[in-house]
């Protein structure tokens, strides 16, 4: 009995052991990153960002593709479906991860359960814009206006967070900004521009280029604070609504089955490139402030904001199915 029990014990040591060195020695080969949205959005932007610096530590190639469809949904099954290994990674924020789960009736995976959290990258306050010549400059032009007449707001679809932060508006200010959903930001911001609609809620990477050519106009950010590198634009709580706060998280995600010391290994390696002054700089040049969490902490925000956002999309009546 004790020899069987000494057999036991050596056999765990040695996979623990092995499994350790394993998670030293990852990656040894290209690691992917898959980002469920077009180029050129704030989680492209920032998962590019980051790749650049993983593959300067591990010396491995990491390569960001894009699979955009179904709200984001098309790109989170593929890396579902992907092995568990952590070479394929997704690049996930609050609308795919925290509210597509109310939206759709039907997903082909669950969002807790399926995905591992990794590492939260940031958090990137969104930002409601006019065109250039348009009189609304303000929040306060924004509620006369909307009380006077009809204002339209563009989305990326039903049930985004460009959507969803309208409603947010909405409810806050006691006004009806009348929603108008797009195949995406693009056409939306199109729209905008063309004169077509009148505001769109979106994320502040989409259109930094656009404020700092005076193209369109930073109407409020829609964080409690104001970002660092855009201190211009006000917020929209400073508009007298104190309590509007949506700040929204970026982060990475793997299949759910990666080994637990492969997840620490990400998790710690992500944080150590994300405390570097050139990433912080860049990320704030996108009006984006890192993150930093252990993967425990990043699954307890998911769990809490999946609560949240369904609260919300319940409120907004959106569906997608």
């Amino acid at each position: 009995m004790q020899k069987r029990i000494r057999q036991w014990f050596m056999a765990l040591t040695m996979a623990a052991l092995a499994s350790a060195a394993f998670s030293q020695d990852f990656p040894t080969r290209p690691v992917k990153i898959l980002v469920p949205q077009t180029p050129g959005g704030a989680s492209d932007a920032l998962a590019r960002i980051v790749a650049q610096k993983l593959s300067e530590k591990w010396g491995q190639p990491v390569v960001v593709e894009n699979r955009a469809g179904a709200g984001g949904n098309v790109g989170m099954e593929v890396v579902v479906n992907a092995p568990a290994d952590g070479y394929t990674l997704l690049m996930s924020y609050v609308g795919t991860h925290a509210i597509n789960g109310a939206l759709y009736k039907k997903l082909p995976f669950d969002p807790e359960k399926d995905f591992a959290p990794v590492a939260t990258l940031a958090t990137l306050p969104f930002v409601v814009v006019s065109r250039a010549a348009s009189p609304l400059k303000s929040v306060s032009d924004v509620v006369a206006a909307a009380k006077r007449s009809t204002l339209t707001y563009g989305s990326a679809g039903n049930g985004s967070v460009n959507h969803l932060l309208g409603e947010m508006f909405n409810a806050a200010a006691g006004v009806k900004l009348v929603h108008v959903p797009y195949r995406g930001a693009a056409p939306a911001m199109q729209d905008l521009m063309g004169g077509q609609i009148d505001l769109v809620f979106t994320s502040l990477p989409s259109v930094s280029g656009a404020i700092k050519s005076a193209t369109l106009h930073p109407i409020a950010v829609t964080s409690a604070k104001r970002a660092a590198s855009f201190a211009s634009i006000p917020t929209v709580a400073e508009a007298g609504f104190k309590d509007f706060d949506v700040n929204p998280w970026f982060g990475l995600f793997a299949p759910a089955k990666v080994p637990a010391n492969i997840i620490r290994k990400l998790n710690a390696d992500v944080n150590e490139v994300l405390k570097g002054r050139d990433v912080v700089d860049k990320f704030a040049a996108q009006g984006a402030e890192t993150y930093l969490t252990d993967p425990q902490e990043f699954a307890a925000v998911l769990k809490a904001d999946i609560v949240k956002w369904g609260r919300v999309v319940k409120a907004s009546g959106a569906s997608v199915d």
